[in-house]
């Protein structure tokens, strides 16, 4: 009888195991779509939850992001985080914006990166490593997608080398003489 009571015992321990797994979920999902929890993404990571808790003891802040067609968001970020930091953030951002609309899409960030920047009071920030304080930017701050080119002078696209010639006296040599070295007249 004891081991006919340790089977049903496992098998009630592995549905019950299974039981408190959906009923976890289902209690998160339900937290989730709380207001009050609005600004929380929908997977959320550690990371996110950690910046969320610190955007509330005041050493995060939360900064809007324009796009080019007028729309806007809000991401938030470390008050330490770099141009580099807030990048990632809008990208993780954007790409849960999308989900939740359209399904899975693919955004070329390099692209985006290639051709807009972020702004700031009319200043770009272009520099990855550079703080997000030193251009100013705080809590509730107002960032800007804008247009942008590199310029060639910028040095940070590859330029082509060009076909070196060898100096006038030195093809003039060359080309009079023969594959062995020979001067033809």
């Amino acid at each position: 009888m004891e081991s006919g009571v340790k089977e049903e015992g496992k098998v009630l321990g592995y549905n019950s195991k299974k039981v408190k797994k959906v009923a976890i979920l289902s209690t998160l999902a339900a937290l989730l779509d709380d207001p009050i929890l609005a600004d929380v993404p929908k997977k959320p990571s550690l990371s996110d939850v950690d910046t969320l808790i610190n955007l509330e003891l005041g050493s995060a802040m939360c900064i809007s992001i324009f796009r080019l067609d007028g729309t806007s968001f809000d991401v938030a970020v470390m008050n330490s985080a770099t141009v580099k930091d807030l990048k990632l953030a809008i990208k993780k951002k954007v790409i849960e914006l999308e989900q939740s609309k359209m399904g899975h899409r693919h955004i070329s960030w390099r692209h985006v990166w290639a051709n807009f920047c972020l702004a700031h009071h009319n200043g770009k920030l272009l520099d990855d490593d550079t703080a997000l304080h030193d251009f100013g930017v705080r809590n509730n701050s107002q960032v800007h997608f804008l247009p942008y080119v590199v310029s060639k002078g910028s040095g940070r696209h590859s330029k082509r080398r060009k076909h070196r010639f060898l100096p006038w006296p030195e093809q003039a040599f060359m080309m009079t003489c023969n594959h062995s070295g020979i001067p033809v007249f």
